[in-house]
């Protein structure tokens, strides 16, 4: 067996996915994870599959020992996912913001400079863009970055620690600018997580609630298909940032009443709520550069990607699947 993966966050939503993908591909996988956000139970498919290599940590990549854990275990790369993800309470608390995703990053790269890692693949965010003139859309990895968020600030700062252990330390990395990501397991919080609210929501027989007129527009991008990026990433795409995203737009409004078709319940209208300060109103991303350098593409449907949340959210309420 190879040199194992480490992959912070590994217990979160879009993680436990990736740690799947990893050892059924052969990887020992060691997750970090401080469950503040993320769940063991999202790594029950990942235990299901025999000993086949999975290695659970529970570790604060702020305060944790991650020198000491990645000289034992000498991983061949570091998928750092571990971060704080809600755009408003970035917008209440700045420094906590700061104290997760930007220190908690640089104690990542340290760990993995002075450990002997080849690699670091990291996951950012559309919002290190932050609000992109309509001309602009898809945005592409040249734009300007002005994020408009204390979140987006803090992931963009990141890109910039990246290029810099490169040139200094030799420590490679691939940046993943992730569009909205949404999938089974996904909590209501997040950039892509009106498709877990909608589904919950749905599956109550419960109405659900719109943040703003539901005019504004997201990228939505299905979890297997991040999921698959990750993994190319691991021997491509160096000393690049790339978009993964579908490139289409897709109201709140339109996704609301896509949800409702496929499910075939019959539709309520949404509550509405007032507007989030920072909130971007359009965005959708350009990924044709994932294709060159990482030869990927988003496969998945939104009309599939919905139907596979629909039902696993349909068997969370029914019991018949453990979350």
């Amino acid at each position: 067996m190879t040199a194992p993966i480490l992959v912070t966050g590994g217990a979160g939503f879009i993680g436990s996915h990736l740690v799947e993908r990893l050892i059924d591909a052969g990887y020992e996988v060691d997750v970090v994870d401080n469950l503040s956000a993320g769940s063991l139970a999202n790594l029950r498919v990942a235990r299901g599959k025999g000993d086949r290599g999975l290695h659970f940590h529970k570790l604060d990549i702020v305060d944790g020992d991650l020198l000491a854990l990645m000289t034992r275990r000498k991983p061949l790369a570091v998928i750092h996912l571990a971060a704080k993800v809600n755009v408003r309470e970035s917008m209440i608390d700045p420094l906590g913001d700061l104290s997760a995703n930007v220190v908690g990053s640089l104690r990542v790269l340290e760990a993995a400079r002075h450990s002997g890692v080849a690699k670091v693949i990291f996951a950012t965010s559309a919002g290190v863009y932050g609000a992109v003139p309509s001309s602009e859309l898809p945005i592409r990895e040249d734009v300007a970055h002005l994020p408009d968020s204390f979140y987006g600030l803090s992931k963009d700062v990141v890109l910039d620690y990246l290029r810099l252990y490169r040139n200094n330390f030799d420590l490679e990395y691939t940046a993943l600018v992730l569009a909205n990501v949404y999938g089974p397991r996904q909590g209501l919080l997040g950039e892509g997580g009106v498709v877990a609210k909608f589904a919950q929501a749905i599956a109550a027989g419960e109405q659900a609630t719109i943040i703003g007129d539901g005019s504004q527009t997201r990228d939505l991008v299905y979890v297997e298909d991040v999921v698959d990026a990750f993994y190319r990433s691991l021997d491509q795409g160096g000393g690049l940032v790339l978009n993964i995203a579908t490139g289409v737009e897709t109201s709140i409004d339109t996704l609301h009443k896509e949800m409702y078709r496929i499910s075939g319940c019959d539709y309520r209208q949404p509550n509405h709520k007032e507007a989030i300060t920072g909130e971007i109103l359009r965005s959708s991303l350009d990924a044709r550069r994932a294709g060159w350098y990482l030869r990927w593409h988003a496969s998945t449907t939104l009309e599939r990607g919905l139907e596979q949340v629909l039902q696993w959210y349909g068997a969370m309420r029914s019991g018949t699947v453990a979350r």
